[in-house]
């Protein structure tokens, strides 16, 4: 898996939400989002961007551009 998708799963659970619920906030099916979480598919560079905007983090971040 990808640093990208370990941290947004990392992140998604910590704002407590569901993949259901980070979907709906998206507009994306959860199925994408579950996608996303296991390396699926690539995310898309604007909802990088308003992923990182709703879990309050940096895209360097979901990217593992930065460790911690």
């Amino acid at each position: 898996m990808s640093d990208f998708s370990l941290r947004l799963a990392e992140l998604r659970r910590e704002a407590g939400l569901t993949r259901k619920q980070l979907a709906e906030k998206l507009n994306v099916s959860p199925r994408l989002v579950s996608y996303w979480e296991t390396g699926d598919r690539e995310c898309p560079f604007d909802t990088l961007v308003a992923i990182a905007d709703l879990l309050d983090t940096s895209v360097d971040y979901l990217l593992g551009r930065i460790k911690d």
